[in-house]
């Protein structure tokens, strides 16, 4: 079985992160699921940001959990990722939409209408002055959309075990992917992780590490690896029986699979 390939972000390579553009991109290159962080706003609004601060994307120094929405819908998240573009007479027009801050429901609303079945990797970012309240609200907008079941299109993934265990208590039976950086974590996270809870290695751990990769396999354990753009890195995940890869270049990585 060849992994499902997830948009990091979007098509976060050739697009800004994160962005609508990079997702309805990211959906035109045949993406089967889309990757996403998600920060709450100081309005309890949970937008599709990586950093703790826009000063990145957007050159503000402000910080997502102080900010409301509105101020937030103001700001350009796009142009940094090609700067030169409004000198190009014959690039495309561009929506506005697709250069602002995304909210997941906007997200959670453009999968819901989509043509074909996809689905949703998201990752809850911490440590955050909210907690728990992001993944309490994470759960109440699957709910909204009857997402928060065993049938649901999306999984909620963390680095923060802690965050994964409200998730658990708040709808049991969402699927939780379990996100390591080190190879060492594994060795404490084992022993408290569900059974049925999907791992999710870097793949720079199993570059250097190959070992855990083969453990997790032996283990029967269901592995999604980040970040993967290469062939090389590719053929890493499958020799391990991967079961998802998430890449910056969906196109790229479902051509490899021989899927265009």
């Amino acid at each position: 079985m060849r992994p499902q390939v997830v948009a990091h972000r979007g098509a976060s390579d050739t697009i800004a992160e994160h962005t609508l553009g990079a997702y309805l991109a990211a959906l035109d290159a045949g993406a089967e699921a889309l990757e996403c962080d998600v920060r709450l706003t100081a309005d309890g609004h949970l937008v599709c940001v990586h950093d703790r601060s826009l000063k990145r994307v957007a050159t503000t120094k402000q910080v997502i959990s102080t900010m409301d929405l509105k101020d937030l819908h103001d700001l350009d998240v796009a142009t940094w990722k090609n700067p030169w573009a409004d000198l190009d007479d014959e690039a495309p027009d561009v929506d506005e939409e697709h250069h602002r801050v995304l909210t997941l429901r906007k997200l959670l609303e453009t999968v819901a209408d989509y043509h074909r079945p996809v689905e949703l990797a998201i990752e809850t970012k911490h440590p955050t002055r909210f907690g728990g309240l992001v993944e309490k609200r994470l759960v109440e907008l699957l709910r909204d959309f009857g997402w928060d079941g065993a049938d649901s299109p999306a999984r909620v993934m963390s680095f923060s075990f802690s965050a994964l265990q409200r998730v658990q208590r708040l709808a049991p039976e969402l699927r939780l992917v379990q996100l390591m950086d080190k190879a060492h974590q594994w060795s404490m996270l084992r022993r408290v992780v569900g059974s049925e809870w999907i791992v999710g290695p870097g793949i720079g751990v199993l570059r250097e590490h190959p070992g855990l990769g083969r453990r997790l396999a032996e283990a029967g354990r269901e592995i999604h690896v980040w970040t993967v753009n290469t062939a090389a890195d590719l053929q890493i995940c499958q020799s391990y029986g991967v079961r998802a890869v998430i890449t910056d270049k969906p196109g790229y990585i479902l051509k490899l699979l021989g899927d265009q």
